[in-house]
């Protein structure tokens, strides 16, 4: 069963300023929630097309969405493969360029890939070291930490989860690992909690959190991805268009905030200038000045949306 809250759904679907007969991409499909909300409010010549890597997460979707028919297109892939996937689709195009009115990613895990314990992405269940989210993908959790040098295991626990004893763990990794392969979520919670001072270990949550989301981000190369998909959904929004991006962590969030910030208007003429003669003129506007978070109402029914931000931005 693929059961997940979808979190600030009314508000991000709500930013794409939906239009009935318009052209929508769901970057990150998932449970399926965000889609239906936006393919509710399509007419018979709006479209939408989904896109994610997992295929339980296709195959749910394609129960949930049946009923919407032919307005909506599935498509297994990742989200840094956008502007080609719109290219394929024979979507309408500018100066070669594909045209859409607007664009949604939720980032992150969905809750089925933490429930279902297989899949190891979770630090409460004892599984094999995966960690993909496209099982068809190469590079799993169990390679890394079995095979990447000390420094690098070190570098990626430090920059994607922000954890300040990263060294220390990464030396334990490589001191068992020169004993016995590491092969479970299991052994390398001890490995973590064991690189870990004990005084440390009593606060700020479970020890194995940030370095079980660094793993994930590098064996999904999830911040590059995500670098590379925000640039081409500026690039294919048609004038009007929207993007909504929901983050969960503070690196997602300033990846979004700083390629936002790229696209705005940086007019330099003096202010007595009575036109812009500098060229400085943006591409996007900022729908919001602050990112929207979760209400508290939505945060009692369902706690992963705590560290949950919206932004949405607007082609001009």
């Amino acid at each position: 069963m693929f059961h997940h809250i979808t979190v600030l759904k009314e508000e991000a679907t709500e930013g794409l300023n939906i239009k009935q007969d318009g052209i929508y991409v769901d970057c990150t499909l998932g449970g399926g929630g965000h889609s239906s909300v936006i393919a509710s409010k399509l007419g018979p010549g709006g479209r939408l097309i989904a896109l994610d890597q997992d295929d339980w997460a296709l195959d749910n979707a394609r129960e949930k969405l049946a009923s919407y028919g032919d307005r909506v297109t599935l498509v297994k892939t990742n989200f840094r493969d956008l502007e080609q996937v719109l290219k394929e689709l024979n979507v309408p195009m500018k100066d070669g360029v594909p045209q859409v009115d607007g664009i949604l990613y939720d980032l992150g895990v969905s809750s089925p890939q933490f429930d279902e314990g297989e899949r190891g992405f979770s630090y409460n269940h004892d599984a094999p070291l995966d960690m993909r989210m496209d099982q068809d993908a190469f590079l799993t959790a169990k390679e890394i930490v079995n095979e990447w040098p000390e420094e690098e295991i070190a570098r990626i626990l430090y920059r994607y989860g922000e954890e300040k004893f990263s060294r220390r763990i990464a030396r334990v990794i490589v001191e068992k690992r020169s004993q016995s392969v590491i092969e479970t979520t299991g052994e390398l919670v001890e490995l973590i909690k064991e690189g870990i001072p004990a005084a440390a270990r009593r606060t700020g949550g479970h020890p194995a959190k940030r370095s079980f989301q660094a793993l994930r981000i590098a064996v999904n190369d999830e911040l590059g991805a995500f670098e590379e998909g925000l640039h081409q959904a500026v690039r294919c929004l048609a004038p009007g268009g929207r993007v909504s991006v929901i983050t969960f962590h503070s690196l997602e969030d300033r990846i979004c905030k700083q390629i936002f910030s790229s696209y705005l208007e940086k007019c330099t003429c003096p202010p007595d200038f009575p036109l812009c003669v500098c060229g400085g003129k943006g591409i996007l506007r900022l729908v919001n000045r602050k990112p929207l978070i979760p209400t508290e109402t939505e945060l009692a029914e369902n706690s992963r949306a705590r560290s949950a931000k919206l932004r949405v931005a607007e082609k001009l």
